[in-house]
């Protein structure tokens, strides 16, 4: 009877500690206050894009910042989920691109702005010396940032044409059905 009692309690022990180690391993890509500005935007795309935009700036700007700082293990764990947070980051922007891509949504201001942005964030990925402790990450995040300047490029591309075409919807947030 002790012995169950003794596997019951590990297991209980194992099932209480499982989701909090789970949600540790995970951080979140934004904050609390970004998550915020990002609700308050609503469906307007380009104040979307300017935010993630901006988001995406200060984990390059962190990024750049631990590579100048003296190598360690420290330093290491943190690139490594500061470079993971950028490419979810800058997938979660692509996937907001599709969406309102699709909606004929225009978004031709804060495009430009994006395409520029991707730019200089490739400079900055590829002046990080890469080290065995982030180096798949730093795959991942040069991979991710090459998807969406691609993306915001080809996308640009279309509304400029899409808004030739159709000057009556310039500005809108979504085409909506007749």
């Amino acid at each position: 009877m002790r012995a169950l009692r003794g596997f019951m309690l590990i297991l209980v022990s194992f099932v209480g500690v499982a989701p909090l180690l789970a949600q540790r391993q995970q951080p979140q890509t934004l904050t609390e206050p970004q998550i915020e500005e990002i609700r308050d935007a609503g469906i307007d795309p380009d104040l979307r894009v300017k935010l993630y935009t901006k988001f995406i700036d200060e984990h390059v700007d962190a990024i750049k910042a631990l590579a100048k700082r003296a190598h360690s293990a420290a330093r290491t764990r943190r690139m490594d989920g500061e470079l993971e947070a950028l490419a979810d980051l800058m997938d979660e922007l692509g996937s907001n691109l599709d969406q309102y891509g699709d909606r004929k949504a225009d978004m031709r201001k804060s495009l430009k702005p994006l395409t520029e942005a991707t730019q200089r964030w490739l400079g900055a990925l590829h002046a990080i010396p890469t080290e065995p402790g982030f180096d798949v990450s730093l795959k991942d995040a040069i991979g991710s940032r090459q998807d969406l300047a691609d993306q915001a490029t080809q996308l640009l591309s279309e509304q400029t044409e899409y808004f030739k075409l159709h000057k009556d919807q310039r500005g809108q947030e979504r085409v909506e059905p007749n």
